[in-house]
């Protein structure tokens, strides 16, 4: 059997997911290949749409919020005026003559312009897979049609078959993460190996690209009388980072740049202070840790955040309730905090990757 993994470069999720379930493929015997799509096509056009989400998401997210907004309004459309199928129409002509030249006996696309791209590929043979990577549908998923869609959560498939998604159709294996988050280390263990007091441990990330006000949050956390040590991840933001060296707090702050043991960081917490990324998510539940969650981006983190907060698995500061009520809420309330990790518990599927994994190589011919 042979597998094209086909990605998009906006955002680091889309790739890690694709990165978590070629991995466990691979070690099955499986050859697998991914490509960035619109790098294939044309490189300054991956460049273009990687860049533009990033600085719309981070300079203008109420302008993506409100095109994503948009989007979800629209209702299905018809495939002969979508605007996002015709684009993706022109996009999959160079796109086709690879796959037929690599002639996968399987295509899985991880974001949804790959899935549209693939979809207007009439005369491919391949078996599709479309892997969903956030907590809800996007509105342009409603223009594909794969014959399997991953989903976050069965909690998920009714929003699906509203978007026009065949029940049949829908796999809630959840969204592949690396084999490493699916296990767990004791938390005293994986304190020792980073270094850290045997103590409580709040988890404060921004994400691969330091998005956040991490200086001010950790500033509240700070002023609480709770005794426990933060750790701070400020991704690839040199200033964020140097401005929180330079703090002077009465708490232990292990402060660091970008990380590659972020699941052994998670092993040592007791709480994840994030953004709602649909994989740190993933990881997060994997990993049992409690939640209180940051500044959504406008669009799919938002509803990321309502489907966390509407099934009880974790906490969302606001303006009114800054971080430190939230952190002393939840270690306050210890009702709330045993049914918080065991919806966590529940919620959680560390096993994604090999689970879809083994329905591949179960139910796709080669």
């Amino acid at each position: 059997m042979k597998v094209l993994v086909l990605s998009i470069t906006a955002g680091q999720g889309h790739h890690q997911c694709a990165m978590a379930l070629i991995d466990y493929l691979r070690s099955k015997g499986i050859e697998c290949e991914m490509v960035d799509a619109l790098e294939h096509i044309t490189p300054l056009l991956s460049e273009s749409v990687a860049q533009g989400y990033l600085l719309s998401t981070q300079y203008s997210p109420s302008a993506y919020g409100g095109f994503y907004r948009l989007a979800e309004k629209k209702g299905k459309p018809s495939a002969k005026v979508s605007l996002s199928r015709m684009a993706a129409n022109v996009l999959s002509m160079k796109m086709s003559k690879y796959i037929k030249k690599s002639n996968p006996d399987l295509i899985v696309c991880t974001h949804v312009y790959s899935a549209q791209m693939v979809t207007e590929m009439s005369d491919i043979k391949a078996k599709t897979i479309g892997i969903i990577t956030d907590f809800t549908i996007h509105p342009f998923w409603e223009d594909t049609d794969l014959d399997y869609y991953v989903t976050a959560s069965e909690l998920l498939t009714h929003q699906a078959i509203k978007k026009g998604i065949d029940a049949k159709k829908i796999k809630p294996f959840g969204i592949p993460i690396q084999e490493k988050f699916s296990k767990k280390l004791e938390k005293s263990k994986a304190r020792e190996k980073l270094g850290l007091d045997d103590k409580p441990t709040v988890f404060v990330m921004s994400g691969s690209m330091g998005y956040g006000n991490l200086v001010k949050h950790i500033r509240r956390l700070d002023k609480l009388s709770m005794d426990f040590q933060i750790i701070s991840v400020c991704g690839r933001n040199k200033r964020m980072k140097s401005t929180i060296d330079a703090l002077q707090t009465t708490k232990t702050i292990h402060n660091y740049g970008y990380v590659d043991n972020v699941d052994l960081i998670m092993d040592a917490s007791d709480v994840i202070i994030t953004k709602p990324g649909g994989l740190t998510v993933s990881e997060s539940l994997a990993k049992g840790l409690s939640m209180i969650l940051m500044n959504p981006i406008p669009g799919q983190e938002d509803r990321n955040a309502e489907f966390l907060l509407n099934n009880g698995i974790a906490m969302m500061m606001s303006s009114t309730c800054p971080v430190d009520e939230c952190l002393y809420q939840m270690l306050s309330n210890e009702w709330r905090l045993k049914h918080l990790r065991e919806g966590v518990a529940y919620m959680g599927k560390p096993h994604a990757a090999k689970n879809l994994g083994d329905f591949i190589i179960e139910n796709i011919n080669s």
